[in-house]
């Protein structure tokens, strides 16, 4: 069986690729192969965002993240330095920056793109939307 790391770029909503990263994660551990993370990088951190209210007949693609990362135990990684960029801190991020709110949810971890890199040494595929 396959590893594979998963890369969005997407942003959680303007774009399918949200969906179709989600979808694809789901079909891999269906087939059973392993997923080492989900890492988000450029606008794909905007996934992370606890603060998204999506209209209720739309997909809550946060949540949808969220109870896929508790359901399989799969790491969902931000790019500490995108989601900065775009507005988008953890608890520790906005305490490091004098920031009295934080948007990000505690099921998404930040870390660097050296992370990226590590997984992909470890994977026997990379995947991204």
């Amino acid at each position: 069986m396959s590893k594979f790391i998963i890369q969005v770029n997407g942003s959680v909503y303007g774009s399918s690729a949200s969906f179709r990263a989600l979808s694809f994660c789901q079909n891999v551990l269906a087939n059973g192969h392993s997923i080492i993370n989900v890492f988000f990088y450029q606008d794909g951190v905007t996934n992370s965002n606890a603060l998204t209210c999506p209209a209720s007949d739309e997909i809550n693609m946060h949540a949808k993240w969220q109870a896929f990362a508790k359901q399989y135990q799969v790491p969902l990684i931000n790019c500490v330095s995108a989601a900065l960029r775009r507005g988008v801190l953890s608890e520790q991020e906005a305490n490091e920056n004098g920031k009295s709110h934080w948007n990000s949810d505690a099921c998404f971890t930040m870390g660097g793109l050296g992370e990226l890199v590590v997984g992909i040494e470890k994977a026997d595929r990379l995947i991204s939307f």
